[in-house]
């Protein structure tokens, strides 16, 4: 079996969590901006997320579409593979 099928769909899903995080991340950046509380998003596991803190309001509205883009792609990279590993294994069955 070809581990590149795997890797592909693990990179993908590995996407998927960084864009959520990514979503979440400016989520609570904009929450804590309209409620002004500070946010407390960098305490927990978005802490990983190694990016500047986005400024604004539109800073952060940009971060939740970006986020949201790398979730899709992500889940298509996931798909694609897992597609691809289907027609191997009714190709070789």
């Amino acid at each position: 079996m070809d581990i590149s099928g795997s890797s592909a769909f693990y990179s993908g899903l590995s996407t998927i969590q960084a864009g959520q995080n990514r979503v979440d991340q400016a989520a609570g950046n904009i929450a804590s901006a309209a409620t002004g509380q500070p946010s407390d998003a960098q305490n927990d596991r978005l802490q990983a997320v190694n990016r500047g803190q986005p400024t604004d309001s539109a800073s952060n509205m940009v971060e939740l579409a970006e986020g949201k883009f790398q979730v899709e792609l992500g889940a298509k990279v996931a798909k694609a593979s897992d597609e691809m590993l289907g027609t191997l294994i009714d190709t070789y069955a």
